[in-house]
């Protein structure tokens, strides 16, 4: 088994070190590309980078991948494209797009969430595996059924990530239909959020809403669930994160697990602690989004335990 790993522009190169240092357990590194919507919010930080900075740092990164072999994957996982989701011009600058990060990295597959994206890339880039992205919420056989003439491998729904049988029946028509299925390990989203298409639209349509004069400020129902404590007792129940040592569990099914470090503020401990199969602390930090349920932690054990932090402070005279 080895790790999709999310590219975050950083202020150091310590991560991109981290992913080069430990290639032999790492199967790709997966992308958005500016100008596109995609799953999660801008991948540099304004005070850090000028646009034309992390441009230019993100292909040296690319390059770099690249060149010490390990694969890449390209991100077109918007949940939403507006008025562009069927246009010419649009499949047009996503076609030369992806014609230009092959010709200069060396790309290998794409995610998408769009069957229509899959069937383009299917007929222009036969050589190029498609995926289907977690947003797609796949579940069933009949859910990859349907697409099984654009994709080439799946992305399991969130919420089965610890229910084994429905693993093994997925498995099992992907090995007897030539496909591949594949797991997201550390999502922090709560199961069968009812708000979670509403903020993926959000995050798709991000560069617009930014420019308004916004009435909200929308980050996520969970943070608003999760500041009242008589919810905190069914987190643990009511998310589908995987432990690093319980990840040895899927290697019968999955050959790539997804690790979501695009946003994560400590990308490395999450690929070391997944590689090493070990943790210790607040399991929350290794999730995206890594929740702050603050003066609670959710400490890493078998099992799980939600834990208060002792706050008490001693004055010295």
């Amino acid at each position: 088994m080895k790790f999709s790993i999310g590219y975050q522009l950083t202020k150091t190169t310590d991560f991109l070190k981290t992913i080069i240092s430990n290639k032999e357990s790492v199967s790709e590194v997966y992308f958005a590309w500016d100008g596109f919507a995609n799953g999660r919010n801008t991948t540099y930080i304004a005070d850090d980078f000028t646009q034309w900075g992390a441009a230019q740092r993100k292909m040296s990164d690319l390059r770099a991948l690249s060149e010490n072999g390990i694969k890449l994957n390209l991100l077109f996982n918007a949940t939403c494209y507006g008025a562009d989701s069927l246009s010419k011009a649009f499949f047009e600058r996503l076609g030369d797009t992806t014609d230009f990060v092959k010709s200069a990295f060396g790309l290998s597959s794409i995610t998408t969430t769009s069957p229509i994206i899959g069937k383009f890339i299917k007929a222009n880039f036969p050589d190029l595996e498609v995926r289907a992205s977690v947003n797609m919420e796949i579940g069933t056989i009949e859910g990859m059924r349907y697409i099984a003439e654009y994709f080439d491998s799946f992305y399991m729904k969130r919420e089965l990530n610890r229910d084994f049988d429905a693993i093994k029946k997925l498995y099992t028509w992907c090995k007897e239909n030539g496909k591949t299925l594949c797991m997201l390990a550390n999502s922090g989203c709560l199961n069968f959020c009812s708000a979670h298409n509403f903020h993926d639209n959000l995050v798709s349509h991000e560069s617009e809403i930014s420019k308004m004069n916004n009435a909200y400020d929308f980050r996520g129902i969970c943070k608003e669930f999760l500041q009242k404590h008589e919810n905190l007792t069914s987190l643990i129940d009511n998310t589908n994160f995987i432990r690093p040592e319980d990840i040895y569990k899927y290697e019968p099914y999955f050959e790539t697990v997804k690790l979501a470090t695009r946003v994560n503020p400590s990308p490395i401990r999450v690929i070391e602690s997944y590689i090493k199969g070990k943790y210790s602390g607040n399991i929350l930090e290794l999730l995206e989004p890594a929740h702050n349920i603050y003066p609670y932690i959710i400490e890493n054990g078998d099992p799980l335990k939600l834990k208060k932090i002792e706050t008490d402070i001693t004055f010295l005279e």
